[in-house]
């Protein structure tokens, strides 16, 4: 297991990003089932649930546990409204070629402002944000060692 995330608002829905699969449990973890569906690969490391949406989650597929980068190179967030039946890339503003970086299991977070903003970082030292749920990606930071964990606090 690389992580395991959940809604507040429904904390016996579960989704776990697995060594070889995306997986749900909608009963506490007594039983799983894959949700891998149309992810380039079903290997990653990060998985978050939109702070608003219990059904939206994200995560970040690499192409395999001996390569660690994102397939075909290009940086892609993969998001599913569905509780994971469908998945949709993410690229506006992300690197799409030459791109061999890796998302770890901690470097991922939402935040709880209306339009839940995203963040992750990169072993290549990059901090990207999305203001708009996904929609579109921006670097904030660069030139940082590996960021192994993201975390966010908003403000009242």
């Amino acid at each position: 297991m690389h992580s395991i995330a959940m809604h507040p608002a429904r904390p016996e829905v579960l989704f776990m990003q697995k060594h070889w699969d995306v997986m749900r449990s909608d009963d506490a973890g007594d039983n799983w089932r894959e949700i891998s569906g149309n992810l380039p690969s079903d290997f990653g490391f990060p998985i978050v649930v939109h702070a608003h949406e219990p059904e939206t989650i994200y995560v970040v597929p690499i192409k395999s546990d001996s390569e660690h980068y994102p397939p075909e190179g290009k940086l892609r967030v993969y998001r599913s409204r569905t509780g994971g039946d469908e998945w949709e890339p993410l690229t506006n503003g992300l690197p799409q070629e030459n791109c061999y970086v890796n998302v770890l299991r901690s470097a991922m977070a939402v935040d709880t402002l209306p339009s839940c903003g995203v963040y992750f970082g990169t072993t290549g030292g990059q901090v990207y944000v999305s203001p708009d749920s996904g929609d579109t990606w921006t670097t904030i930071v660069h030139d940082l060692p590996p960021v192994l964990s993201v975390e966010v606090q908003t403000l009242p």
